[in-house]
C-alpha cells in the first residue's frame, strides 16, 4: 500500500460531479449567519493565528477529494496560508508552517 507523504500525491476517489455539488453547497453556506459567526473571531483553526475576517477562508476538515462533505461539522475558518498548504491532507496529517 502506498504511503501518501505529500498532499500533492493524493489520488482522488470522488467524482468531479460530487466535488462540484459539495462546492456549491459550501458556497451557499458562506452566505449564512452561521458561517459569519463561525469566522467572526478571526482565528485560524489550524495555526491559531489572528486574522482579519476577510482574510479567512472556508476549509473542509476532511477534503472533498477524500470523501468529505460540505456539512457544518466539516467546515472551519482558516487563513489562506494554511488552506493552501493543507491541500488534500487530513487535519492529523497537516502541520501549520508560518515563516
Amino acid at each position: 500500500m502506498k504511503s501518501y507523504d505529500a498532499p500533492d500525491e493524493f489520488i482522488p476517489f470522488v467524482s468531479d460531479d460530487v466535488i462540484q455539488k459539495e462546492r456549491r453547497i459550501a458556497k451557499e453556506l458562506k452566505k449564512t449567519i452561521w458561517w459569519k459567526n463561525k469566522r467572526a473571531s478571526g482565528i485560524c483553526h489550524y495555526c491559531r493565528g489572528k486574522f482579519e475576517v476577510a482574510d479567512l477562508t472556508m476549509d473542509h476538515l476532511i477534503p472533498l477529494n477524500r470523501g468529505g462533505t460540505s456539512i457544518k461539522a466539516n467546515l472551519v475558518p482558516c487563513c489562506k496560508n494554511c488552506n493552501n498548504n493543507k491541500k488534500y491532507s487530513l487535519p492529523q496529517e497537516f502541520q501549520p508552517n508560518h515563516d
